[in-house]
């Protein structure tokens, strides 16, 4: 059974002390909004950040990956789009918040709809990821279909595919160590660190993107 004390005592301490940026720079910035704010670009990213973490991306995982993804495709052709929900606890606990998860999917179909030649990438840290598998459920069988690729870190949900995204169009990270990803609610160091790891998520969802 998952405890929700072991959210608290171990996600806090690290996430609140992290400084909170202005929106704006895709290496540090808490907060995106290229495609609520933006025109279309060649690629989307819809993000959703962990449990407790700031802005609509938070730090952890996001701007490190948004920064490799601009040197892997070029800043001018890189969208990024947050998602806004509370990232609670309570949520988490839930498997994924309800709201949240139908904000990511209208999100997606957004991207499609309003730019149809972009790559839409869904991507998403700790119950962020679980937004992922959530939006992804709730989408129609050809939007699922056109996602670009989805990329998952630290998912709680690990092993199980995203619905109607190929598994071949699928990364999922997960360090060894992190019980996040076992299925339990406790934090430890090994989740905390997966922006060593956005130089293969930035090629990953590149390659996939074709570009």
């Amino acid at each position: 059974m998952r405890s929700p004390a072991s959210l608290v005592l171990l996600a806090l301490p690290f996430t609140l002390a992290v400084p909170a940026p202005a929106a704006g720079n895709l290496g540090s910035a808490t907060t995106q909004n290229g495609l609520t704010a933006g025109g279309c670009k060649a690629m989307t990213v819809i993000f959703a950040r962990g449990t407790t973490e700031q802005g609509n991306v938070g730090s952890l995982s996001g701007p490190p990956w948004f920064a490799a993804m601009s040197k892997a495709v070029g800043a001018q052709n890189l969208a990024v789009q947050g998602v806004d929900y509370p990232a609670d606890i309570p949520g988490f606990l839930a498997g994924g918040d309800k709201k949240g998860s139908a904000k990511m999917a209208q999100l997606v179909m957004q991207a499609m709809t309003a730019c149809p030649d972009t790559a839409v990438v869904m991507g998403g840290y700790s119950q962020g990821a679980q937004l992922v598998h959530n939006a992804a459920a709730m989408l129609p069988a050809d939007m699922a279909a056109k996602v670009s690729s989805a990329v998952l870190f630290g998912d709680p949900m690990n092993g199980k595919p995203v619905a109607g995204v190929p598994a071949g169009k699928t990364k999922v990270i997960c360090h060894q160590g992190d019980l996040i990803c076992a299925g339990t609610s406790t934090i430890l160091m090994p989740h905390l660190t997966y922006s060593q790891n956005a130089g293969e998520a930035a090629q990953f969802a590149a390659t996939a993107a074709g570009m």
